[in-house]
């Protein structure tokens, strides 16, 4: 409607002009017809150069049709009694037109490079303002507010598909589109609303992360995809700072779980040191009897009490990322036999059944294999039948296999592939205490070591996991 009216004012004005020559030259000014001709053809000039070639045009035609009434003979008709007149009046008109069409192309011309000049300063201050925000998680009512502002806008909405949040800004209220953000931003294209909105997809990639609504923007597609691609590149950076934060948070988090505890674990070792030396005295002191049956039970206890906070420590450790690796050459049979004199305390009256030639050397870090061997075995004490057999079994093709395999109920499929997840905890593990770490820190000292570490699960054959190191130069 305010288009409208403003186009009509033009015009009105064009006519005005002319109309303004025609009442000087035949009430005031008396000249010849050249003089008002040429006088006309300014005048048109100068409308096409302000207005444009619309309004140019009609100026034309009502300059031609004054021409012809007010200066031509007979004056006062629209008839031409010289025919030469009809040749000056058609080079008048012909002329009138061609030079108000030049001039107002010349004019929408310049007009257009002014506004995509504009619109690139626009677009350049918006990426500016987005870059000077930083990657701070409210990065969305940021992308909102500098686009209103830049723009000059009375609404927008930003929807972040990967958090299912709209963020608002502008000083008008508009009905709501969320329904609609989500559907453009699924479907990665562009939609208007009957209400004036302009919604377009933020695409990275070629994936669709969200979406984003202007109200009323008169903006060209490709500034709109522009602004739609630095909405992009922002939602990425506040993701990217996120997951920066909670990275940051988490290696923090384990530090200080490592720093504490080793703290603890120093305060336990120094009364544990004492009560293992009494324990000790009093066990090659003390008669044959029930006596020495609590002494050797005290002194088998302390032994395991060790072993865990020792365990517990290094396993927050390894979970932290606070620590180095010290590969060597190592006899993995012996290794193997270490281990399990070390964790005998905790097998908890099951037997183990040993399958490892001795001709098998591995390159490996002794007390980090150790660690993740002892913590197969718990997760093997823990879902096994009482009493049951567990295997240890080891071969060197392409790889040093380490498989240590339990007879306890099957893992379902769907699970397995989280089950080296930190803290994931699955359904057959719910009644069974755990922390859920465990397998994840195997999984870790695994892939420090450039290996990995598998599952397989049947009713028929139990769970067995296996641990693959490189071979290196393995075999001796």
């Amino acid at each position: 409607m305010i288009r409208r009216v403003v186009s009509l004012a033009r015009v009105a004005a064009s006519i005005c002009v002319i109309a303004l020559i025609t009442a000087l030259y035949s009430l005031v000014v008396s000249v010849n017809p050249t003089t008002v001709a040429l006088s006309y053809v300014v005048a048109i000039l100068l409308v096409a150069t302000a207005f444009g070639i619309a309004e140019a045009t009609i100026a034309s035609l009502v300059a031609t049709l004054c021409f012809n009434v007010f200066f031509l003979p007979p004056v006062g008709t629209l008839t031409i009694a010289d025919p030469q007149n009809w040749v000056a009046l058609a080079a008048f008109l012909l002329t009138a037109i061609v030079a108000s069409q030049l001039s107002g192309r010349a004019r929408r011309r310049n007009v257009e490079a002014l506004a995509r000049q504009r619109d690139l300063e626009r677009l350049y201050a918006l990426s500016r303002a987005l870059l000077l925000s930083g990657g701070r998680p409210s990065i969305r009512a940021a992308i909102a507010r500098h686009i209103a502002d830049t723009f000059e806008l009375q609404a927008v909405a930003v929807y972040d598909h990967h958090t299912d949040s709209v963020s608002w800004a502008g000083p008008t209220d508009v009905p709501p589109i969320e329904a609609k953000l989500r559907e453009a931003a699924r479907q990665g294209v562009l939609l208007r609303d009957e209400s004036g909105m302009v919604i377009v997809a933020i695409q990275l990639g070629g994936v669709p992360i969200g979406a984003l609504a202007l109200l009323d923007p008169g903006l060209t597609d490709t500034v709109l995809q522009s602004i739609a691609n630095l909405a992009a590149i922002g939602l990425e950076r506040a993701r990217a700072h996120e997951a920066t934060a909670r990275a940051e948070a988490a290696r923090q988090s384990g530090e200080l779980r490592a720093t504490t505890l080793d703290a603890l674990a120093h305060e336990f070792k120094t009364p544990l040191t004492s009560m293992k030396a009494a324990a000790s005295d009093l066990r090659s002191n003390v008669a044959d009897g029930r006596d020495r049956e609590l002494v050797v039970i005290i002194d088998e206890e302390l032994d395991r009490l060790q072993a865990l906070v020792s365990d517990a420590v290094q396993m927050l450790r390894v979970d932290a990322g606070d620590f180095v690796l010290h590969r060597n050459r190592h006899n993995l049979a012996e290794i193997v036999g270490w281990t399990l004199r070390e964790f005998q305390p905790r097998l908890d009256g099951h037997s183990v059944v040993t399958r490892v030639p001795d001709s098998i050397s591995v390159d490996a870090d002794r007390e980090l294999l150790g660690l993740a061997l002892r913590q197969l075995l718990d997760n093997a004490v823990k879902y096994s039948p009482p009493t049951s057999a567990i295997e240890i079994g080891a071969a060197c093709d392409r790889a040093v296999e380490i498989a240590v395999r339990n007879s306890g109920p099957p893992i379902p499929e769907r699970e397995r592939r989280r089950i080296f997840e930190r803290f994931y905890r699955g359904s057959h593990a719910r009644q069974i205490p755990g922390t859920g770490i465990g397998l994840a820190i195997v999984r870790q000292i695994a892939q420090a070591h450039g290996g990995t570490l598998g599952v397989a699960s049947a009713p028929e054959t139990g769970t067995t996991f296996t641990l693959s190191l490189p071979p290196g130069d393995s075999t001796r």
